[in-house]
């Protein structure tokens, strides 16, 4: 398991808690996260996440606000959602009631090869992961050749 110091922040940005921050979130990642294979699966995460945060949680409330931090290590892109907090209530994935509402944390499980949440005060840290692409992992493992003119 890779700590969180082991992990390097690509990008860190902090929303009003408002509908229109979501596709800020996703304008967010699809720029950070540009040339990623599965970008298309972050940016939908990213969305369901901070659209969770605004609806559910004290985030959407006024001065409300959702952090978002896309960050990589141990061959993981981690993103990172932290709302201001739900009194106590956690994320979770609903069962299939056939209802328009409900789907967001199913959808997370299904893209994220791991998915889980964690407490850091009163707000709550929504995390997902995706692997890596092969190249960057390669990467970190050897220097990058170097090439000039000629």
């Amino acid at each position: 398991m890779v700590e969180a110091r082991d992990r390097v922040v690509i990008g860190e940005i902090t929303l009003p808690g408002v509908r229109r921050s979501v596709g800020c979130a996703r304008s967010f990642v699809r720029n950070v996260a540009a040339g990623h294979p599965g970008l298309d699966d972050m940016v939908m995460v990213v969305s369901e996440t901070v659209a969770n945060a605004i609806t559910h949680t004290a985030s959407g409330l006024e001065g409300g606000r959702v952090t978002v931090v896309l960050a990589a290590g141990g061959g993981v892109y981690r993103l990172e959602v932290a709302d201001d907090g739900a009194a106590g209530g956690r994320p979770h994935v609903q069962d299939e009631t056939g209802a328009e509402t409900g789907r967001g944390m199913r959808i997370v499980e299904a893209l994220a090869s791991r998915w889980g949440f964690r407490s850091d005060g009163p707000r709550t840290v929504v995390w997902a992961e995706f692997p890596a692409p092969a190249a960057a992992r390669r990467g970190r493992d050897r220097e990058a050749p170097v090439s000039g003119p000629g």
